[in-house]
């Protein structure tokens, strides 16, 4: 009996971009925005540095169909950013 090989899930990459409000909480100017590769996103993410307040790159696998998304990891962070769920 042969074992089908198991499904990876797909990547979902997002790059998002911070700045401060009059108030000082920070706020989104750019994104979450989906990238197709991780080297994609650190790059979209170093160029956002140097214009706002704070950016983050992160990936996690992910089947938004059925709702399944794994943990986050971290690509490239600069900056300020909230505390990501």
């Amino acid at each position: 009996m042969s074992q089908l090989p198991e499904r990876k899930m797909p990547k979902l990459i997002v790059t998002a971009a911070f700045d401060r409000g009059d108030d000082g909480e920070l706020v989104a100017a750019y994104g979450p925005a989906e990238q197709q590769s991780e080297e994609r996103a650190i790059r979209t993410a170093k160029m956002l540095a140097t214009k706002h307040a704070g950016v983050i790159a992160w990936t996690r696998d992910a089947n938004p169909k059925i709702g399944e998304y794994g943990e986050p990891t971290t690509l490239f962070q600069a900056g300020d950013v909230p505390d990501m769920e």
